[in-house]
């Protein structure tokens, strides 16, 4: 399952990441690392973006990229 699929209030567990080159980069440093819990803070009114706790900060990441973030529901 995708992150792009879990809907706002949902905690969630890192399992894998699907991305190559800059954009896994890019993941890896805001923290998406296997292991990591994921909270949904709330999404936009068309759904893109959407706005996650992790490793106790907020940060705001695109649905396109969402997908890329395999996940197990907590």
């Amino acid at each position: 399952m995708g992150l792009d699929e879990v809907k706002k209030g949902n905690k969630v567990k890192v399992l894998r990441l699907n991305a190559k080159g800059k954009l896994l980069y890019k993941l890896l440093d805001m923290g998406f690392v296997k292991g990591a819990f994921i909270e949904i803070i709330r999404e936009a009114p068309l759904y893109d973006p959407m706005e996650l706790k992790i490793h106790n900060y907020n940060l705001t990441l695109r649905k396109s990229e969402a997908k890329l973030i395999e996940i197990e529901i907590i």
